[in-house]
């Protein structure tokens, strides 16, 4: 079958490690079911794992992709969770120390099929196409835990965006917006702060502007170029979320006095539950909002997403059609 694999890791050249080519069909062990993809949706993870970033170099090649929408083998349209839990976990599986993404321990989504756990496929909503659908799982799913779970985000508060333009970005704006939730963004660019405005923020800023007030939330997946604006743009007892550092993992200072005395919180958060999936899944159907598609490419142009992202240039998600 046709899939998108790391044949090798390059830190300084990822999209050298990248092979668009045959690779064998996935056996389904016993609970497992093989999904027949129709769209699968690309995420910073795959160009980290083409640096070696975890991804062991015993497990190559390995296919990659966490995002799938597809068929299932009864005929059903279904959405794939990428997060792995062991199978004697019981709750949370994001907090399994056992757990995985599809594309670390199993063969990911940027194929033709993917074997996934039968537990971890939930209904495709009607309203939206496969190449939505494939958007959810990663990006979206991340947003949707952050605001709703982590936050403490209530309608009326006011929560800053960091970096607009990326999938995460897109999916926070759009769905604090449907939320009832004021949305500020910050972008580096004047296109992408005009963009986010467009899908649904309140206003738009400079990136490390001086904010007209400060805020309940900041959600921040920038990481060391933006931390010390986040922190400053909080109110008193006000909350940081974090679910990536794509700038960098160590800033400048981490301002501890400032967390400590303004009594904030830093909330770490990874990707999401099946269960929370299903309510995103529900959420986007009840309030008829779908996600932002940057690009959509068939399968064999693989290479052509990667080196898009790579450049920084994407406003929403790339999606791969099978």
């Amino acid at each position: 079958m046709l899939a998108a694999y790391a044949a090798k890791f390059d830190a300084d050249d990822p999209i050298a490690a990248l092979e668009v080519g045959e690779r064998p069909e996935p056996e389904a062990p016993d609970g497992w079911v093989t999904i027949d993809v129709r769209a699968t949706a690309l995420n910073h993870h795959d160009l980290w794992s083409l640096k070696g970033v975890g991804l062991a170099e015993q497990s190559l090649p390995m296919i990659l992709g966490c995002d799938a929408a597809g068929v299932d083998p009864d005929g059903n349209e279904v959405v794939v969770h990428a997060v792995i839990s062991d199978p004697a976990w019981k709750g949370d599986e994001t907090l399994d120390p056992k757990r995985s993404l599809l594309s670390e321990r199993y063969q990911g989504t940027l194929a033709q099929k993917v074997a996934v756990p039968a537990r971890n496929v939930v209904p495709k909503p009607a309203g939206l196409s496969f190449e939505q659908a494939a958007c959810l799982p990663t990006a979206w799913l991340t947003a949707y835990r952050m605001l709703f779970t982590q936050s403490g985000l209530k309608p009326g508060d006011t929560v800053l965006v960091q970096g607009a333009g990326g999938g995460v970005a897109t999916a926070l704006i759009t769905l604090a917006r449907a939320a009832g939730i004021r949305v500020w963004a910050t972008s580096r660019d004047e296109a992408k702060r005009a963009k986010a405005l467009e899908i649904g923020a309140h206003d738009s800023f400079e990136s490390g502007a001086r904010l007209p007030e400060r805020v309940d939330a900041v959600m921040e997946t920038v990481g060391q170029a933006t931390w010390s604006h986040s922190l400053k743009s909080l109110k008193q007892g006000g909350t940081l979320v974090i679910s990536g550092a794509t700038s960098g993992q160590a800033p400048m200072s981490a301002e501890l006095n400032r967390i400590f005395f303004l009594q904030l919180r830093v909330q770490g958060s990874t990707m999401g539950t099946r269960a929370e999936l299903a309510e995103l899944v529900q959420f986007m159907a009840n309030a008829g909002i779908a996600p932002h598609i940057d690009t959509v490419l068939p399968l064999a142009d693989a290479r052509d997403g990667f080196a898009r992202m790579n450049a920084g240039d994407v406003f929403g998600k790339i999606v791969f059609t099978v």
